[in-house]
């Protein structure tokens, strides 16, 4: 059980009633409330959740529209995510008591401040390292447009000025972070076909391969709702059409892809986590045809090149700059 949802079960003569459980891990917990409704945005702990409380749990970037008497929030990593999903929660609950959970060392007491807005936050529990928080909402904010949340920049390409939306919650929210753009210098001369941008955040590496191969078929795949929905604005905004999907890695992906292009994720929340990153690389060539090809961005300290030269074929770093290495591989 995850210490969140054990720091909750202390006070569970709270959360009898019809509960929203949001961003909620992928635990017994729905099993120990089973009046409560779960709200992901991570397409693995949804798909996990689903599974066992089938038609309990909403996958989506906005609150499931089934009513519910309270609301918990598992504290995100984004402060921005974390102000629009407290907003979102609170326009449902005028009068009504929302809960929020997290660890201290992930800003549980600072993100408890965000909730003043509402009313006057009360800290309820501390343990397992983790703190429970309450606020009743005096003061309930309008429903939130998360479209007018998103921030819009542009990257001067050598084909033409692209768009990028980012979403509240997305990796390098209103930048291009350094990875990508060293990533984007190495596009040139990929085989024609089906080209992959896995974990593609607002897009960028997906817009640009549709915009440069227009012929080739595009698939952008993200883990997470808010990447999927910045992805497609993103697009939209270039007047470009490519396939988004939502998927828990690799094993989402089409198969017979041409290329793979990635600037993998291995951070989630406060933790570190490479299980995404090192599932790419040991079924990436499940997913090529013959003489396919996977391009990655990764910092120099991560030891990827033995899972390259094991599980794809022979690695050629075709870069080394700013403390990353661009990453080239052929499948047999």
């Amino acid at each position: 059980m995850d210490p969140r949802s054990e720091v909750l079960l202390r006070q569970a003569e709270l959360f009898g009633g019809s509960v929203l459980l949001a961003g909620l891990p992928a635990d017994d917990l729905l099993g120990q409330l089973p009046m409560a409704l779960g709200w992901s945005w991570h397409a693995g702990d949804h798909a996990r959740l689903d599974a066992r409380f089938a038609e309990r749990t909403t996958f989506s970037v906005t609150p499931p529209q089934a009513p519910f008497d309270c609301a918990v929030l598992f504290l995100p990593k984004s402060r921005e995510l974390t102000s629009y999903l407290l907003d979102a929660v609170a326009a449902r609950l005028p009068g009504g008591v929302i809960y929020l959970v997290g660890e201290k060392r992930a800003g549980v007491e600072r993100a408890a401040k965000q909730m003043a807005a509402f009313g006057t936050p009360r800290k309820l529990d501390s343990a397992r390292h983790c703190q429970l928080w309450q606020v009743r909402v005096e003061q309930a904010p309008d429903t939130p447009e998360l479209s007018s949340l998103a921030q819009h920049y542009s990257l001067q390409l050598a084909d033409g000025p692209l768009n990028v939306v980012t979403l509240p919650g997305v990796f390098s929210h209103g930048r291009l972070d350094v990875g990508s753009a060293l990533l984007l210098d190495y596009l040139d001369k990929l085989p024609g076909g089906h080209l992959l941008d896995f974990g593609c955040g607002a897009g960028v590496l997906g817009a640009v391969l549709k915009r440069r191969y227009p012929d080739s078929q595009v698939t952008l795949l993200d883990v997470d709702a808010f990447a999927v929905a910045s992805s497609r604005l993103t697009l939209a905004a270039n007047g470009l059409q490519a396939e988004v999907i939502s998927g828990d890695g690799i094993a989402a992906a089409p198969a017979e892809l041409s290329a793979i292009l990635s600037n993998p994720p291995f951070h989630q929340g406060v933790h570190t986590h490479y299980q995404a990153s090192e599932d790419l690389l040991r079924q990436a060539a499940k997913h090529l045809r013959k003489g396919g090809q996977i391009r990655l961005v990764a910092n120099r300290f991560l030891k990827y090149p033995p899972l390259i030269e094991q599980h794809i074929g022979a690695c050629h770093t075709l870069a080394d700059a700013k403390g990353f290495r661009i990453y080239k591989a052929v499948s047999g």
